[in-house]
């Protein structure tokens, strides 16, 4: 891995980790005024949807399609020709956006008038109706930042989810209490501060852009053999990503059959899992330009190298992971989350389920290195082809999972479900791509899996025998007690583990270990340039 992609890789990791930092701040936020209750089901769902929409119109299919298409025509033809490209897709997307929050804003207004509903529709339907626009604002958003991304201008993309992330603080601080005492009552104005802040989103990227000379203009010549070329490549990747993300707004809807709290439990769940794979999504930013370029100059043998050292440091650094959130998912869960609402029931459920969801881990960041090499390619088909059949699978395994688990773990085997289905989407995706590129070197892929495995696995010993000890002197020594004695057990833990692992991945894991510190190292003599 180069040196710039190396530095591109830890500017993107600090801005996503401090967006999840905040981001952990709003969940445990409305993890205190919402619990699991039906108001925080009802939000999970409705807010499912815009996102389908972001998937597919923005940071997934279309930028999936638009990054090697614009990557092309920049290297080919000019900065000019690729600004014009970008110009027409963006007005394009503009009004197909437009049209479907109308439309959808319609629909749900007659429904609601109209239409019988039941007592969780009652909540969705009119938080969906104020999120929709969002859609319109986070897909222009994601296209704005795969511009960037293809210029090699990494900061502002990966800084941008953090507006989000403090515009909905706010929103919990100032707005919510302005909307009434209950839960379903202020669910409405976490609803009106992310819409708020999907326009402020949008707002930042256009100064930016000007700045570094991005001047598209808005043209309604859609008739382009190049944008012609970015539908028909997106085309597949809509159907397989539609097909993916109604199988999540499925999942969500299953769980809020199996109880009012499951949807929301998934939810915090799934956001403690996000945490770790912030390097893992900072990876596969910097590789979808990085290959398309690769691509175009044919040079194969450095593909597979990047993509091995990829894989490899994802290991590194997922393993550990993986090993902590399965030992300590209840200690963190209590420290993170219970308080107002958010009781010590809530907080085995959802610790249930991060055990169920960590094993995945590797197998999520793995997918976010594998598919951009497809989408380099311009092969946005076989990725669908897989993925269909891989969705299929996810919904049998969900309802045998439901139908034959004890109730309160019903929810978390629709995690293992996620999880299995992941796996073997990852081993048919490898394989594939290995017929495609050759033999890339599995050898040492395996080497370096294995003692990053057995690093982790004396890690996980070390938590199994330390944490009841740790446990006993914050509580009988410090004489801390609840939420305290949890977040010291935690800190500790963390910080243990930390040493542990990494002093055996010293021994272990030099090449793993030198490739992360380098780019740390050089992200942070950057700053000091700056």
């Amino acid at each position: 891995m180069s040196r710039d992609m190396m530095r591109s890789t830890a500017v993107i990791s600090v801005c996503t980790a401090m967006s999840r930092i905040l981001g952990l701040v709003r969940n445990i936020m409305m993890a205190s005024v919402f619990g699991t209750s039906l108001a925080q089901s009802a939000f999970v769902i409705a807010f499912k949807i815009p996102n389908l929409f972001r998937r597919l119109f923005g940071e997934g299919a279309l930028s999936a399609a638009f990054v090697p298409v614009f990557t092309e025509v920049l290297t080919l033809e000019g900065r000019e020709k690729a600004d014009e490209m970008a110009g027409r897709v963006m007005s394009m997307l503009a009004v197909t956006l437009a049209s479907i929050v109308i439309g959808s804003i319609l629909v749900i207004t007659i429904w609601l008038k109209y239409l019988p509903v039941s007592e969780t529709a009652t909540v969705v339907l009119p938080l969906l109706r104020i999120m929709m626009p969002y859609m319109f604002f986070i897909c222009l958003v994601a296209l704005c930042m795969a511009i960037q991304n293809s210029l090699h201008h990494f900061f502002l993309p990966a800084f941008t989810p953090v507006i989000l992330n403090v515009v909905w603080i706010l929103t919990l601080v100032l707005i919510c209490p302005q909307f009434g005492n209950s839960a379903v009552h202020r669910i409405y104005g976490v609803a009106w501060g992310i819409l708020g802040a999907g326009a402020i989103q949008l707002g930042v990227q256009f100064p930016f852009l000007r700045h570094w000379k991005f001047n598209p203009g808005i043209s309604f010549k859609w008739r382009d053999e190049k944008v012609k070329k970015i539908l028909v490549l997106m085309g597949p990747a809509v159907f397989g990503m539609g097909v993916f993300q109604v199988n999540v707004v499925v999942d969500g809807l299953m769980a809020l059959m199996v109880a009012k709290w499951a949807a929301a439990t998934l939810a915090f769940a799934e956001l403690l899992i996000d945490l770790p794979l912030a390097f893992g999504t900072a990876q596969a930013t910097v590789l979808l330009p990085t290959l398309s370029r690769q691509v175009v100059e044919l040079r194969y043998d450095e593909i597979k190298r990047t993509l091995s050292l990829a894989v490899r440091i994802l290991a590194f650094l997922m393993l550990p992971a993986v090993v902590g959130l399965i030992i300590l998912a209840v200690p963190i869960v209590r420290a993170v989350y219970e308080s107002g609402a958010f009781d010590a029931q809530s907080t085995i459920r959802t610790a249930r389920a991060v055990m169920f969801y960590a094993p995945g881990l590797l197998m999520f960041g793995l997918y976010k290195l594998i598919v951009p090499v497809f989408y380099a390619f311009k092969d946005t088909v076989t990725p669908v082809r897989v993925g269909v059949k891989v969705v299929a699978l996810n919904f049998l395994l969900n309802l045998t999972f439901v139908l034959t688990l004890p109730f309160e773990y019903k929810h978390a085997g629709l995690a293992l479900a996620t999880v299995i289905a992941s796996c073997v989407n990852c081993f048919v995706l490898s394989s594939i791509l290995q017929k495609k590129l050759g033999a890339f070197d599995l050898a040492e892929i395996y080497r370096s899996f294995i003692r990053s495995l057995v690093s982790s696995v004396v890690m996980g010993i070390c938590l199994v025998v330390l944490r009841p000890v740790v446990e006993h002197c914050a509580r009988d020594v410090m004489g801390l007690a609840g939420k305290s004695m949890y977040i010291f057990t935690v800190v500790v833990c963390i910080l243990i583990g930390s040493i542990v692992y990494f002093l055996m991945a010293f021994r272990l894991c030099k090449a793993e270990m030198h490739e992360v510190m380098k780019g740390f190292w050089l992200r942070r003599r950057e700053s000091s340039k700056v």
